[in-house]
């Protein structure tokens, strides 16, 4: 992943144990584990989120209205009404 091989990866928690020590050191790796496995979560949430926000066709608004759902102007105009003095 990084180029860490064995031997140097075997320095590393020999270091780790020596300035850390064996107590402290068990609870620094679950730490250290619980804060990887929360990124990686984060992480796939995030490509999810963003997946799923490029796949999905954009909602119409509410100004945009298909030409088949419009009035014709003459019926929302109002009909006149008779009145007793014609």
């Amino acid at each position: 992943m990084f180029g860490v091989g064995m031997p140097e990866l075997l320095v590393i928690l020999v270091v780790a144990l020596l300035v850390l020590g064996p107590k402290r050191l068990p609870e620094i790796a679950r730490s250290l584990g619980r804060g990887m496995a929360e990124f990686r979560r984060a992480s796939n949430e995030f490509t999810r989120t963003l997946t799923a926000s490029i796949d999905e066709p954009p909602a119409p608004s509410a100004q945009e209205k298909p030409r088949s759902e419009a009035k014709p102007a003459a019926e929302s105009a109002p009909t006149p009404t008779k009145s007793g003095d014609d």
